[in-house]
């Protein structure tokens, strides 16, 4: 039966397809269109109000203006591991405006997929994840639940736990980053990465175990576990305390 990956773009994604793929998996791509800055700010502004979230969008900016610096690293990390950023040929890519459209729901209902899988996509909102047909997966930047939300990479670092610098594939659940965990692993960021490349450093380690949660998927062999620990759920840093401990700590 079918898999599908739902995102909205990028390197990390189609990283993941090219994996699956290689496996055998029958895939279909739904891919939305990205939420646009402006977006994500006032949706952060409405949480945590305005300077924070005009802070992460300084950080986002100055990532962008990074992206040089970062192309070379990538590049470096996609040679290392025998790896390259072409979407897979016969892997049908259908785009919607939002997954939680209900143009999303009539796709997803015409595939009949055994499982979905989420890689960098907006949250599925609890009315659409409660008609989806099947379980749904989802590849996350960070260790659960200490690093929920966003950039778990550089925020394990940065709270001097860089043991927990890793990547999580979790059931999908009405929360952020709140389901069961189905795998981890963890991995270690080498000499000049920083918070552009920490996720991609994060998405080629976790292959292996995304691959292995869809299988389990497939074959219904899927079996969660509740993580232990202190939970808490992660923003980007705004830009001035990223200059901060990048400078003071040499955590970028």
């Amino acid at each position: 039966m079918p898999v599908i990956v739902m995102t909205a773009g990028g390197l990390n994604p189609t990283l993941v397809i090219q994996a699956l793929a290689a496996r055998n998996a029958d895939i279909r791509v739904i891919l939305e269109q990205p939420e646009t800055k402006i977006g994500i700010t006032r949706r952060r502004a409405r949480r945590l109000g305005w300077v924070p979230a005009i802070g992460q969008l300084g950080t986002m900016i100055a990532a962008r203006i990074l992206r040089n610096f970062a192309n070379k690293r990538i590049a470096q990390i996609l040679g290392a591991n025998d790896l390259t950023d072409a979407m897979p040929a016969n892997v049908r890519v259908h785009q919607v405006g939002s997954i939680n459209d209900e143009g999303t729901l009539a796709l997803v209902e015409q595939i009949r997929p055994a499982a979905i899988l989420l890689v960098s996509t907006r949250l599925l909102s609890a009315r659409q994840l409660a008609a989806m047909p099947c379980p749904v997966l989802n590849l996350h930047a960070g260790i659960n639940p200490a690093y929920r939300g966003q950039m778990g990479g550089y925020w394990s670092l940065r709270e001097g736990d860089a043991g927990n610098f890793g990547a999580t594939v979790h059931l999908v659940d009405a929360g952020t980053d709140t389901g069961g965990t189905l795998y981890e692993v963890r991995a270690a960021p080498a000499h000049g990465d920083f918070i552009s490349t920490y996720p991609l450093v994060l998405t080629v380690a976790a292959l292996d175990i995304t691959c292995r949660a869809v299988e389990d998927a497939l074959s219904r062999n899927l079996r969660p576990y509740a993580p232990q620990g202190p939970s808490a759920l992660r923003f980007p840093p705004t830009l001035w305390s990223w200059i901060f401990h990048g400078i003071t700590r040499r955590i970028w």
